[in-house]
């Protein structure tokens, strides 16, 4: 049986890893197909450039973010055509949201008292994309937190005051821009929104009617009953099925290629590529 990883960072958004070390890494796990969806960039491809794949399938993907009635969702993108208009002028729109986005977290956290090191937080996103996980990495170095779990339940979580959404474009262009560069627009993570069953179901037909047609049934280490929910789901919506680990860094619950075992009764994204 083939191993399939679809969701993966690398340190050009959120990740620990170069992209050459996440490629590496995957290799020496055997994964057959690969997708690196940084946050709301492609640079990852532009530096692996004509790396050797050694029998390694590399999928072109990108992890995008919106909102959808208040809620921030992300959206993974496959299969997609990097040189594309429609692909590089959402990645220019999405990362000036992103650095607009990083100013109001700043300045909300700085209000609140925390004594932020801007010009830190960007040596820890590698001058990339700055995103939430840097502002929690900054506050546990600098002692105002203990942890970055914590960081994000007491400052940059859900409805804290770092949970910036308003930047990001709507979720009909984030679909408009993966299916413009000819790729599979998928509803990532389901369960991490915490939304009702009834809730998520009008998301998928939101999602649906703004051209979407997959989600990930798979997201890391899920468990069982977890996994038969959203097949069914999935298989009621005439949605193909995705799969990933979320890999950021190794660790205990995140690893390159491992994750819950796919639903057989689910039409795989992959299926016809």
């Amino acid at each position: 049986m083939q191993k399939i990883d679809l969701h993966s960072h690398t340190l050009v958004s959120d990740g620990s890893l170069s992209p050459l070390q996440l490629l590496q890494r995957a290799q020496a796990n055997a994964v057959d197909i690969l997708a690196i969806t940084d946050h709301d960039s492609i640079e990852a491809y532009q530096q692996l450039g004509n790396q050797a794949l050694n029998g390694l399938r590399l999928i072109a993907g990108i992890e995008l973010s919106t909102q959808w009635r208040g809620v921030g969702v992300h959206i993974v993108g496959l299969n997609i055509d990097l040189t594309s208009t429609s692909i590089l002028s959402g990645v220019a729109q999405q990362e000036q949201a992103r650095s607009e986005r990083a100013q109001l977290i700043y300045q909300r956290l700085t209000k609140l008292g925390l004594a932020i090191d801007f010009e830190r937080v960007k040596e820890i996103a590698n001058q990339s994309n700055i995103g939430r996980p840097h502002f929690a990495q900054h506050l546990v170095e600098v002692g105002a937190v203990k942890n970055m779990a914590t960081a994000f339940k007491k400052y940059l979580g859900d409805g804290k005051p770092g949970d910036v959404k308003q930047c990001w474009a709507e979720l009909p262009q984030i679909v408009e821009w993966i299916v413009g560069a000819g790729g599979v627009a998928v509803l990532a993570h389901p369960l991490k929104y915490k939304l009702t069953r009834t809730k998520l179901s009008v998301l998928l037909d939101d999602f649906i009617a703004a051209g979407g047609s997959g989600m990930e049934v798979v997201s890391g280490q899920q468990n069982k009953d977890e996994t038969n929910k959203l097949a069914r789901l999935c298989n009621e919506k005439n949605l193909l099925a995705s799969c990933g680990s979320d890999f950021h860094q190794p660790s205990q619950w995140s690893e390159i290629g491992t994750m819950a075992a796919f639903p057989s009764e689910c039409e795989p994204v992959w299926a016809a590529w």
